[in-house]
């Protein structure tokens, strides 16, 4: 029974709560006592109404986003909460888990399953109750004489006690003014169950030897003795197997974040003064060096300072494949050593880590709100008043057309229990909720659901080259020797000179000379050419390496002909006055390209290569995984110019990418995909976030976004669809109040079973 609500005049769009007040801030506030979509509905209408508050409310999660200016506290806006009739606090606040903050967590978590407990407990002992009621009422063989009276005494309690959780919100809502879901329900059941009584203790009712059958829709004629005891209680119990069966879900929906957010170690081993002392995760401050041991979590985000080993990341972002990691390497919290012993030390603690901003960014989408719910949300606003004026006008065109107040009274009471608005402020944030926590398992962040919509839209999407496509690391490829000279000569002398040097293409030449040979001999009168190279004396030969702008011989010249027109940089290699060599290397293409872009084009997207180096090697990388469109030599600040031609064209554009340089583009294209191994820039400008590294992760995550916006439209054809053709069944008096309650609750369950397909997302 989720909600929103319609964002009124003047607000902000309230999947984005921004205040026009710079000084705004924001707040998370836990709302208690909603039970319905009408519910949140009016929270959020009350808080909206404040001045410069934009608030969204959410009944899965039972939170309120509010962004409020500087002249407001949170202790007013928890104030208006509070009159409106709910409870509102602000969420304990949740670093690192230390042991004493997990048993917190867990104490939280048991309170949601204390309340569960409750609730199966009442559902339980009215199914008991309830049973041989509907029994006695349903099969007129049953029936003894008296068996009114005991109908009544076990129809009671389930009415005024099972269903003591309408009747309180009903009667609250009452008190404040409003009418929800609760007071369709309670309204039903009481005038159910008063007329029984009516009927026994002044009618006819209450006579030995009386019967009477049961029928599904209305038949009866002498309401001075009919009874409707079956359909107070077997609507109560219906309703609360409803209600049980959707806390039982959300808490399933909801169980991908709650793992996500228990991922992370809750002690570690700190070094201090060369001793390991152990430490609640919550205590670790930036700077702290600590011990990994095989098989223990890291605990937070850091660089390794000691050891060698892999590392698994299958927990938090699906990769299967453990990486290896070494000195310098970056680590990320809540991953796990799968072989020796690290130091790390800890370079983010706390809100800043990965896994904490992770779960951050799960929560803010499970938040927001779809523009396909608008529609809903203004229905939930206005449905229940609608509702008892249409219970109103079939009680009076039945009594007016057939002077029966009997079946007057039932087709009223059937409009009343099968019109509650469950199901339709259910549709959209279930789905969202189970979507959104799916994806955080497989390694893909949805910032929002208005994000879904794009990706429905996408027939585009533009991907960069440099650590998108390719591993963004130069890599040695191939060597070529002048006749006359060793090819391991070549790369020895070109490594043990490159190896003084920082550029990332000198690098991959040291890298790979030492990978291939060994131990590299030292250099001497080092020395970087602007615009040329570098040279220095090694073995007592002078050594030249780089761009040679002196003519080559002839063969030396095809040979960086050739590596260039493969896509690869050419690095000519030299000593003694004469050319000798060529180098190549090349950004590797990463091994999961092709089949990533195979699956995009599966999707019906159209590829497109983006990237500020030359044309060739774009054409190479281009053809080595199946691209037919290239943009090449283009600026960092000319890719948003070529985004914005390319929507120009009427294309729907998705941009991947993973810079600084493609911060602006992502933030321009219609969805921004952001892969999380590249720059915070980056990532905060995308509209979904690939946790690892791999393309392919792309494809799944708008695979996963059109699945889940498919998943909420088929919810909200259902609500629709069962409320526009339920109505006007009731209304006829086509349906008795118990079938009537019966369908409501399936209605409920069945959006929520819908989304929780979305677990088995692959």
């Amino acid at each position: 029974m989720t909600t929103t609500a319609e964002t009124p005049t003047g607000a902000t769009d309230a999947t984005r709560p921004t205040a026009a007040d710079p000084d705004a801030a924001e707040v998370e506030l836990l709302i208690g006592g909603m039970t319905c979509a009408s519910c949140a509905a009016r929270v959020e209408k009350k808080l909206n109404r404040m001045d410069g508050v934009t608030a969204t409310v959410n009944y899965a999660t039972e939170k309120a986003r509010v962004s409020y200016p500087a002249t407001t506290g949170v202790a007013d806006l928890i104030a208006t909460v509070v009159k409106t009739g709910y409870t509102a606090e602000e969420p304990a606040p949740a670093p690192q888990a230390s042991a004493d903050e997990t048993d917190a967590a867990d104490a939280g978590d048991g309170g949601a399953g204390a309340e569960l407990s409750v609730l199966r407990q009442r559902l339980v002992v009215s199914v008991l109750l309830a049973a041989p009621v509907v029994l006695l009422a349903m099969v007129p063989a049953l029936q003894f004489d008296n068996w009114q009276w005991l109908s009544l005494t076990l129809a009671a309690p389930v009415v005024v006690w099972g269903g003591l959780p309408f009747h309180r919100a009903a009667w609250t809502n009452l008190r404040h003014g409003a009418a929800t879901m609760d007071t369709l329900v309670s309204l039903g059941t009481l005038a159910a169950f008063g007329w029984s009584l009516w009927a026994l203790f002044f009618g006819d009712a209450g006579m030995p030897g009386m019967r009477h059958g049961f029928d599904l829709t209305v038949s009866r004629t002498d309401g001075a003795s009919l009874i409707y005891l079956e359909a107070a209680a077997g609507v109560t119990v219906f309703l609360l197997l409803g209600r049980w069966l959707e806390a039982r879900s959300k808490r399933s929906a909801g169980a991908a974040l709650r793992a996500l957010m228990e991922l992370g170690a809750k002690d570690v081993a700190v070094l201090r003064e060369g001793r390991e002392v152990r430490i609640p995760v919550g205590r670790l401050a930036v700077g702290d060096r600590f011990v990994v041991r095989p098989g223990e979590k890291i605990a937070t985000d850091g660089t390794v300072t000691e050891g060698a080993s892999a590392v698994d990341a299958s927990l938090l972002t699906g990769e299967s494949v453990p990486v290896d990691v070494g000195v310098g390497d970056t680590v990320t919290g809540a991953t796990v050593n799968a072989g020796g012993r690290l130091v790390v030390e800890a370079t983010r603690v706390g809100a800043d880590t990965q896994l904490a901003r992770m779960a951050k960014l799960v929560e803010d989408a499970q938040s927001g709100k779809a523009e396909v719910q608008r529609l809903a949300d203004r229905i939930s606003g206005v449905f229940v008043p609608v509702v008892l004026v249409i219970a109103l006008a079939t009680f009076g065109g039945w009594l007016g057309a057939t002077g029966d107040t009997a079946a007057a009274f039932t087709a009223a009471v059937a409009v009343l229990i099968i019109a509650c608005p469950c199901a339709l402020g259910l549709a959209t944030p279930t789905a969202l909720l189970v979507g959104t926590g799916r994806g955080a398992q497989l390694g893909i962040l949805i910032k929002g659901p208005e994000v879904l919509e794009s990706t429905r839209r996408v027939d585009t999407v533009v991907l960069d080259k440099t650590g998108t496509v390719t591993t963004g690391r130069m890599t040695l490829h191939e060597v070529y020797a002048a006749e006359g000279t060793d090819e391991d000569e070549v790369l020895r002398l070109a490594g043990a000179v490159e190896h003084a040097s920082e550029h990332p293409v000198a690098r991959a030449v040291a890298a790979g000379a030492e990978e291939r040979l060994g131990t590299l001999p030292g250099v001497e009168d080092f020395e970087n050419v602007p615009g040329r190279g570098v040279r220095g004396r090694v073995a007592g030969r002078e050594v030249a390496v780089g761009r040679l702008h002196d003519a080559l011989p002839p063969e030396v010249a095809a040979a960086a002909e050739k590596a260039e027109r493969n896509g690869r940089t050419a690095v000519v290699v030299g000593w003694d006055g004469t050319a000798r060599g060529v180098v190549a290397v090349a950004d590797a293409v990463k091994e999961t390209s092709a089949e990533a872009v195979a699956r995009l084009r599966r999707l019906g997207l159209t590829p497109v290569l983006l990237t500020g180096d030359n044309r060739r090697v774009a054409e190479s990388v281009a053809a080595a995984v199946g691209i037919d469109e290239v943009i090449a030599e283009v600026l960092p600040e000319e890719k948003v110019a070529v985004v914005e031609r390319l929507r120009s064209e009427g294309r729907t554009v998705a941009m991947v990418g993973d810079g600084v340089n493609d911060a602006a583009a992502l933030a321009t294209a219609d969805l921004g995909l952001a892969m999380g191994t590249g720059t915070d820039a980056a990532i905060e400008a995308g509209d979904l976030t690939l946790v690892r590294g791999d393309l392919r992760v792309a494809a799944d995550a708008i695979r996963l976004s059109r699945r889940t916006l498919s998943i909420i439209k088929g919810n909200l054809v259902w609500a629709f669809g069962y409320n526009v053709a339920a109505l006007p069944l009731a209304a006829a008096g086509m349906l008795n109040p118990m079938i009537a309650g019966a369908a409501m609750a399936f209605s409920s369950v069945f959006v929520v079973t819908n989304s929780l397909r979305l677990r088995a997302f692959h």
